[in-house]
């Protein structure tokens, strides 16, 4: 039996499930979205009704394309976070805390740094362009302070103490590696990675094999993209005892080396 034909009858399955339990489906809402070049377009139906197909869907807050690019939820992000970033700067004046300052009220703000960082294991993008344009959300935020407006990019991260959204999502992209190795979460480890068996490696005794992929989706996926960076990761971090620490390691380690969570040289 094609799959096609086994996805079809899943379909007409749920829907029979749906009508023994009086809760049927609401067959408008319901999309289809086919993936990779060679898919043959089957058109799916429910109750009788076609399933609408579609390019793009939403999916967990995540807009997910049919190129498996995630340049389409960059640009919604990047809306998203403009359009708080213009009421923030319109009425800061009133959420300024005695002491407090922007760089703090950007990184507590409920609706702009989960916005950014939400899920970017999913979408972490990959072309220049993409990182780009988030950055400008940064950009734009730094650029507030009137003391800090003319200065270049790179001086108004030292002085408010942030790092690049870049750099940040890599960060997080170790800081769930670690949670998987050390077992703080209920996805196990090998659905993601294959530990290394090779006892000849260099580095630590966490070593990650390496996937080989041709396609660039799949070669920028969470589970190939941090490989290379995790293996270069100090024994000390692997032996951090919990995140806080680990998360302390890290901090180190681009004290001392900036370039290592940067994937190219930025140039924002």
């Amino acid at each position: 039996m094609r799959d096609t034909e086994r996805l079809q009858g899943d379909l007409d399955s749920l829907l029979l499930w749906s009508r023994d339990w009086q809760m049927e489906f609401n067959v408008g809402k319901c999309r289809v979205m086919h993936l990779s070049r060679g898919n043959g377009q089957h058109r799916y139906v429910l109750g009788g009704q076609e399933i609408q197909r579609v390019s793009e869907q939403k999916d967990l807050g995540v807009l997910i394309a049919d190129n498996l690019k995630p340049s389409a939820h960059c640009v919604t992000v990047y809306k998203q976070v403009s359009r708080v970033l213009a009421m923030m700067q319109r009425i800061y004046h009133y959420l300024q805390e005695e002491g407090d300052s922007r760089s703090s009220v950007f990184t507590r703000h409920c609706m702009v740094r989960p916005l950014i960082e939400y899920c970017t294991a999913a979408w972490s993008p990959y072309y220049q362009k993409d990182k780009v344009l988030l950055e400008r959300i940064q950009h734009r935020f730094t650029r507030m302070f009137p003391e800090l407006k003319f200065l270049p990019y790179e001086e108004r991260l030292v002085k408010l103490g942030l790092w690049t959204l870049e750099e940040r999502r890599n960060r997080a992209d170790l800081i769930d590696v670690y949670k998987l190795v050390k077992g703080l979460v209920n996805n196990p480890f090998d659905i993601f990675f294959e530990k290394s068996t090779n006892s000849h490696l260099r580095g630590h005794s966490w070593k990650l094999n390496t996937s080989r992929c041709h396609m660039d989706p799949m070669k920028y996926f969470f589970s190939v993209r941090v490989v290379d960076r995790w293996n270069k990761l100090p024994q000390e971090a692997i032996d951090s005892n919990s995140v806080d620490v680990f998360k302390s390691r890290l901090q180190r380690i681009r004290d001392a080396q900036m370039s290592f969570f940067t994937d190219v040289p930025a140039f924002y």
